[in-house]
């Protein structure tokens, strides 16, 4: 188990009412069921996000695969629009 901060970009922000939080999980799909629990409207933002994890993209891996190092930074990104 992993602590760490979660920070929140744009809607992603709005959702969760904040614009970052600790956090206490071994990986990031643990983390994403972590912060979405009774909270539908950031449980909705979130799938469309993509997330940087002490600054490296996970792309398309698996969040379960995921391992968050102790300390870790994760940014939860939405999708921007313009160029």
């Amino acid at each position: 188990m992993a602590t760490g901060k979660i920070r929140y970009w744009a809607a992603a922000k709005d959702a969760a009412g904040v614009a970052e939080e600790p956090f206490d999980a071994a990986t990031l799909g643990e983390l994403m069921t972590k912060i979405t629990q009774n909270r539908a409207e950031l449980a909705r933002v979130v799938r469309r996000c993509s997330f940087l994890v002490d600054g490296s993209p996970v792309g398309k891996r698996a969040h379960d695969q995921v391992i968050l190092a102790e300390g870790a930074t994760v940014e939860v990104l939405p999708p921007f629009a313009g160029g």
